[in-house]
């Protein structure tokens, strides 16, 4: 949502826009790490604790940004910010695990992609009209009472799903201990890394996609967002299709054919980026169907790796977080490092991220069922 008035942050604290977009790279980093914290507090006290802490932190951290004085300030409360709200991330996933089968999760998590695929195409929207009326720091207010919101809504309205017989050990040594045996849990690892290296190419691709589409093909900034919407769009409604084919398929099924599909898209993209093939039209295409690919793959490499977590759920959730987030946060640096003026480097990243992701299912879970 703030992401319009990066120039007014930096010109308002007369700083280079370059230092501006590090409040967006500590936010990531808030998020990664963030979630290792969150997941061992959700099994040892309950799901709502730690969302209690978490919302009111992130509201305190969304003030204390509308208020800050300094560019410095700023990176730092983002990074803050961004450890407090992840708390939402980790624990919805862990809530849909307390209280579905694997199958009923995978369809929930299909459903939750509907709200991911929009917030993208809405947030910098609204962001843009509250930068026109009232400027960069009523954003950061709108942010803090849209916290505060979800906080009343934690408090009155979400029960506690933890399950009575959790048994939790406490203790920083406990925890590692248990990321530790998730770590070596060669299906728990397949599901995750499968799914984090498709989501990366995501990353990779709104990372490159503003250079591609604006300097290399001349589109405008207005037809931009049209475009990067579009392939929203196609999120949204495979993942919708997602839901319905699971009442005929299994997760695996559906899993390991959407992996073929990235593969095949990811370096049909790169021959065409690589012989400048069709134009921005002959891009597009693959480019819109992986992103359609990503509402098979997310929500059943979900599902799949929280299917036989059982007491360390949370823990498990917080761990795949932080190893999709880490991937796809490298996924992007890639892209952004190798410039260049061409759009080899955005192909090359996905179709790596789209290599990666079936050799981590082939390789760590098998065939998988039928």
């Amino acid at each position: 949502m703030y992401l319009p008035g990066l120039p007014a942050i930096a010109a308002d604290f007369g700083a280079a826009t370059s230092a501006a977009q590090f409040t967006l790279t500590s936010f990531f980093i808030g998020l990664a790490l963030g979630q290792a914290l969150h997941g061992p507090l959700a099994d040892r006290y309950g799901r709502k604790p730690p969302l209690y802490i978490g919302l009111a932190l992130y509201v305190a951290t969304s003030i204390g940004c509308a208020l800050a004085t300094d560019m410095v300030t700023l990176i730092g409360l983002r990074f803050v910010q961004a450890v407090g709200g992840c708390a939402g991330i980790v624990i919805a996933r862990t809530i849909v695990r307390d209280c579905c089968d694997p199958l009923t999760a995978a369809r929930i998590f299909s459903l939750l992609m509907l709200i991911m695929g929009l917030a993208p195409i809405l947030a910098p929207f609204i962001g843009g009209w509250i930068l026109w009326f009232a400027g960069w720091r009523a954003i950061f207010a709108v942010l803090a009472l849209f916290g505060l919101s979800c906080l009343f809504a934690v408090w009155r309205l979400l029960p506690e799903t933890r399950p009575a017989d959790t048994i939790a050990s406490a203790g920083i040594g406990a925890a590692l201990r248990v990321y530790g045996d998730l770590l070596i849990d060669r299906q728990f690892m397949g599901y995750v890394l499968s799914g984090g290296f498709a989501h990366a190419g995501m990353f990779a691709y709104i990372t490159g996609s503003p250079h591609v589409f604006i300097e290399v093909y001349g589109v405008s900034a207005q037809n931009f967002g049209w475009l990067f919407g579009l392939n929203a769009l196609g999120l949204i409604a495979s993942s919708q299709v997602n839901r319905r084919l699971l009442l005929h398929y299994s997760t695996d099924t559906l899993l390991r054919r959407a992996n073929r599909a990235t593969v095949l898209l990811g370096l049909g993209m790169l021959l065409i980026a690589a012989n400048g093939w069709g134009g921005l039209p002959g891009l597009l295409a693959p480019l819109f169907c992986y992103s359609v690919s990503l509402g098979f793959t997310a929500p059943n490499a979900m599902a799949n790796a929280l299917a036989r977590q059982g007491q360390r759920t949370g823990s498990a959730s917080a761990l795949i977080g932080a190893l999709q987030f880490g991937v796809a946060t490298l996924a992007s640096m890639t892209v952004g490092l190798a410039g260049g003026g061409s759009t080899l480097p955005m192909a090359a990243v996905i179709a790596s991220c789209g290599v990666l992701a079936f050799i981590a299912h082939r390789v760590l879970v098998g065939q998988g069922m039928v």
